[in-house]
């Protein structure tokens, strides 16, 4: 006797017709009647569920009849072809070892229940069919992604959590200190004291690998990061969170257009691969979470994508008719309506380049003109901005002049500066927020249910 999972069942099921099995899981339902019944069973491997039939010649029969949801089982019997049927196979239970009885108060009973009540009860969640969905596309996007930059020659870097470095703005960074905050802090030129804190300096909680992850590809050429990336800003919207992960490339010897081409090319693969081997959790979501969302994505996948200045993005703004609820301005960000508007404007993906250089980062490289920089944000039909990435200046006394200009401290990034002494060529990055991401490719509309674990403001339950 063998023992199988439910997903090779599904995957090698002629192996298996009129095998004796054994099979492990927890019950999502069961349905019994005097001399038998049907469990609906679940082990994880595989999104649909195994059903289980049972009758009265079993031993303990009035025992299992009286299981509850999620209770845990391990099941003997032989493999069954049902053709015509929902299923294309059953189990003609031998056995049922009943290894837990799960709690009659299970909070997930077989209704519908919100997502807001679902993030309450997070470390239960993956078991409902939506979060399994989910979690599964969550892992299966993650290893595409790994996939894309190894096959292509990018090496993986660990870049540190706690940093020295301000990338993004201090204002968004946590300050990290073992002084005890209990007393009054120690104070120096009416500042706070960090001299006897642990690392004898200031210190935050990453904001971005960019900065370090720039340092190895002036020795491997082509790197990236994938990793957590912690934000303190107090923003309670469906598209932030204080904790999330990014994957941030950095290519020596690319420049804005290549970069570009890039990321076109690694979104494809990604949601390409995702549709590839998550048929049963797109289909899923594509039912019940969003309508079209596998059209969406294939698609994005056949899309030519637009490449265009900010300054034609606002020329197009200004001339559709239509009233604004944030008048577009050729000097700033481009709004949530004005990235949908582009969009469905060119009917499919867009890279906005060439940013006014007074919104954008100091590492940026300026263009000609002296007034955009050589920045593109990726926006994509009904999620907008999903990427962002620049040309990085490489030239010393521009990058110096520009930290300058934008009160960014030069001193504690010395070692920043020297990538463009030692060697410096033309590189350019991108920044892809990993659950922006899984919300473009779920259709889920809260990044707080594409992460196991939110945290937000005043929540960090768990």
């Amino acid at each position: 006797m063998e023992k199988v999972s439910i997903k090779d069942l599904y995957h090698d099921l002629e192996n298996y017709i009129d095998k004796t099995v054994e099979v492990s899981g927890w019950i999502k339902t069961l349905r019994d009647s005097k001399t038998f019944g049907f469990i609906e069973l679940n082990d994880g491997s595989f999104f649909n569920n195994l059903q289980i039939v049972f009758n009265d010649s079993l031993n303990n029969f009035n025992e299992i009849c009286k299981l509850t949801i999620s209770s845990s089982i391990i099941v003997t019997g032989k493999v069954i072809k049902t053709e015509g049927t929902k299923q294309p196979f059953e189990i003609h239970a031998d056995n049922v070892e009943i290894f837990n009885l799960s709690d009659a108060d299970y909070p997930l009973q077989k209704k519908r229940h919100s997502f807001e009540y679902l993030r309450t009860v997070a470390h239960l969640r993956p078991r409902t069919n939506t979060f399994n969905a989910i979690f599964k596309i969550r892992s299966v996007a993650a290893f595409a992604i790994h996939e894309y930059f190894q096959s292509n020659g990018y090496v993986y870097v660990n870049t540190p959590i706690i940093t020295c470095a301000d990338c993004e703005g201090s204002a968004e960074m946590f300050k990290l200190t073992t002084l005890d905050l209990d007393k009054p802090l120690p104070q120096k030129d009416g500042k706070t004291d960090f001299s006897n804190d642990l690392f004898g300096k200031k210190a935050y909680i990453t904001g971005s690998g960019q900065l370090h992850g720039e340092t190895f590809a002036q020795a491997f050429g082509k790197i990236y990061t994938f990793g957590p990336t912690l934000r303190s800003e107090n923003s309670n919207t469906k598209t932030h969170a204080n904790e999330f992960w990014m994957i941030e490339p950095e290519i020596a010897f690319c420049d804005l257009e290549e970069l570009m081409n890039i990321e076109e090319d690694c979104l494809k693969y990604i949601v390409r691969k995702v549709l590839e081997r998550c048929p049963e959790e797109i289909a899923f979501c594509d039912k019940f979470i969003e309508n079209g969302l596998i059209e969406k994505l294939t698609k994005l996948i056949n899309s030519n994508f637009t490449k265009i200045d900010h300054k034609e993005v606002i020329d197009i703004l200004k001339k559709a008719d239509r009233k604004w609820e944030f008048e577009p301005e050729y000097g700033e960000d481009l709004a949530k309506e004005h990235e949908k508007y582009i969009t469905e404007y060119f009917n499919g993906p867009v890279f906005v380049k060439n940013w006014p250089k007074d919104i954008k980062s100091y590492y940026m490289k300026v263009n000609s003109d002296g007034k955009t920089v050589a920045a593109v944000d990726l926006e994509v039909p009904g999620a907008g901005e999903i990427m962002g990435g620049s040309q990085r200046e490489e030239n010393y006394d521009r990058l110096f002049a520009r930290m300058k200009e934008m009160n960014i401290e030069t001193e504690p990034l010395y070692w920043y500066l020297d990538l463009r002494r030692y060697g410096s060529v033309i590189h350019s990055g991108f920044g892809l927020g990993f659950e922006r991401l899984l919300m473009y490719i779920t259709g889920m509309e809260n990044i707080r249910d594409v992460i196991p674990y939110p945290r937000t403001p005043n929540n960090c339950d768990f």
